[in-house]
Formats: C-alpha cells, structure tokens, sequence
C-alpha cells in the first residue's frame, strides 16, 4: 500500500484520517502544520500528500508548492472546509489531484485517498 504524509492542524481530525487510512494498509505519518509536513517530506519519500489548506505556520497551498517543486512524483491531495480556500488552490490545478470538502465522511476520504492514488 500506499505511504501517506497527512498535514492537519487539528489533532482529532488529523488522528481520525490516520486510523481511517490505516485500515485501508496504508503506512501513515501525521505533521501538526505546513513547515513540520515539509521537514517529515525531507526525511522521506512518500506516495501522496495529504493536506489541510488552512493552517498555522506554512499554510496547505505554500506546502503544495514546496512539495510539488521538491518531489515531482508525489500525489498531493488538499482538503478544506472554506470554500475561498479551495479557490486559492486553483492555481495549483496541475500539481494537485483534487481538494476534498470538509466536513467528510470516512468512506469519503478513503475513496479520495484511493482515487488520488490510482490517478
């Protein structure tokens, strides 16, 4: 299976996502914001990026474009509940797979996860 970075700032949400990933086989890492996310990518290599867009520190759409600069072939797929931050992800709509709409079910981020991998 897949190994997944998922940068959230809030730790239930972040934890939920994990538990949920991992039932799935998937070997997951966790990042409280966007500067802790880029030093776990540094240390690693990783299938896909899972990221909050809003977030303290470095937010998603600044890690999504450090990691699409730094590794190529990484999947990154964002997530928000604001919807004026979805549309600031537009400008990433190469380097992305998709933005996923909070609040979500579980059954909807691990098809998300599943979609973004298989793409």
């Amino acid at each position: 299976m897949a190994r997944i970075l998922i940068t959230e700032d809030e730790d239930s949400l972040r934890s939920f996502v994990a538990r949920a990933l991992r039932l799935d086989g998937h070997e997951t890492h966790e990042a409280a914001d966007g500067a802790e996310g880029l030093e776990k990518l540094s240390e690693g290599s990783y299938d896909l990026l899972l990221s909050d867009i809003r977030m303290p520190v470095m937010d998603g759409i600044e890690l999504a474009h450090r990691a699409s600069s730094d590794f190529p072939d990484m999947k990154i797929l964002l997530m928000t509940g604001y919807a004026e931050q979805r549309e600031r992800a537009d400008d990433l709509a190469a380097k992305i797979v998709d933005v996923v709409s909070k609040p979500f079910a579980l059954p909807d981020i691990r098809s998300a996860v599943a979609r973004a991998l298989a793409g």
